[in-house]
């Protein structure tokens, strides 16, 4: 494999869907009517998304010493996945996550993700050189802090494009994740934690983005009630934001579109994208994830045309020059 433009820090797991029509009641049991077991975690369905549009990524991650682990492995070097550099944590069972998923699409986690199957700042430093040579890193804020302020800070001061997904675990960390990040990505859980406001207010919305601008990144891309608002700052493109509704495709398991949302605007900001045509292709994704059940991406460019030119991302937008 060539060297990566992309290397994802995040989490790997076997991803165990079960799909039933009710939820049954305490002490009594339920049909399974669909299986899935899958490479999964929110690391590997990025990496997965951006091989699949042909982004050249490598995983640092932790799998265990166990059959899993090397099946898990095996499975995302065939998705083409540069795995080289996850670390086999001797003595530990690989991470799982068991999603059940009703038929009205609603879903419950059940997840075994302990310590040991999470990177510390240690893994991180190992795999420095890879940070470097990339054009983008993308960092799951679900990791330790230490391994994700590791990871921001090697990026950063290498040049590379920085890609924060979620939100900080403690407040004492937003400063330096927000001076070393170009892009932050968050749902609508973690947008009310990065700005205080509700996620049904555009308005107070973008004034805290303002703000969150105004420390670091160039690009911000939020879940709020009305789809993903994208708003940026940047020398090239100006200063400017857009609402991107969500599409109408069918839901069965919205599992893994936030992380194929964060894959292809990463996709789009490394080819140059401007911000709306890249938030419009992230949305876009997005949405031809959320028609199966389980997080795994199945992205493919003649899918997201169409869903581009079906109109499914029409927004509204307002741009002003650079200073």
């Amino acid at each position: 494999m060539s060297s990566p433009r992309a290397v994802v820090i995040g989490q790997l797991a076997r991803d165990l869907v079960l799909q039933v029509d009710r939820w049954p009641e305490v002490g009594h049991a339920a049909d399974v009517g669909g299986r899935r077991e899958m490479l999964g975690g929110k690391g590997a369905n990025q990496a997965v998304a951006l091989a699949q549009l042909s982004v050249p990524v490598a995983l640092v991650a932790v799998a265990g010493d166990d059959d899993i682990g090397d099946n898990l492995l095996t499975q995302a070097t065939r998705d083409g996945v540069d795995v080289t550099h996850v670390v086999r944590r001797p003595d530990t069972p690989t991470g799982l996550i068991v999603e059940a998923l009703d038929g009205a699409g609603q879903w419950r986690y059940l997840q075994h993700l302990p310590n040991e199957v999470l990177l510390t700042a240690a893994d991180v430093e190992a795999s420095a050189e890879l940070l470097r040579a990339a054009d983008a890193v993308l960092v799951q804020l679900q990791q330790p802090p230490a391994a994700a302020l590791a990871a921001t800070r090697l990026a950063h001061e290498a040049g590379r494009l920085v890609v924060v997904d979620g939100a900080p675990a403690s407040e004492g960390d937003r400063p330096a994740l927000l001076a070393a990040a170009d892009v932050v990505r968050a749902d609508a859980h973690e947008t009310r934690m990065w700005t205080a406001a509700p996620t049904d207010d555009i308005d107070r919305v973008l004034t805290a983005a303002g703000d969150i601008l105004a420390a670091g990144p160039r690009l911000l891309a939020f879940g709020v009630d009305a789809g993903n608002l994208f708003t940026w700052r940047d020398q090239r493109w100006g200063d400017g934001h857009l609402l991107v509704p969500l599409t109408d495709q069918k839901v069965v398991d919205t599992t893994g579109a936030g992380d194929a949302l964060v894959a292809a605007l990463t996709a789009a900001l490394l080819r140059g994208d401007p911000p709306p045509t890249a938030a419009r292709y992230a949305v876009a994704a997005a949405g031809a994830t959320v028609g199966h059940p389980g997080g795994r991406p199945n992205l493919h460019q003649d899918m997201l045309r169409a869903l581009l030119g079906d109109g499914a991302a029409e927004a509204t937008t307002s741009t002003s020059s650079a200073g």
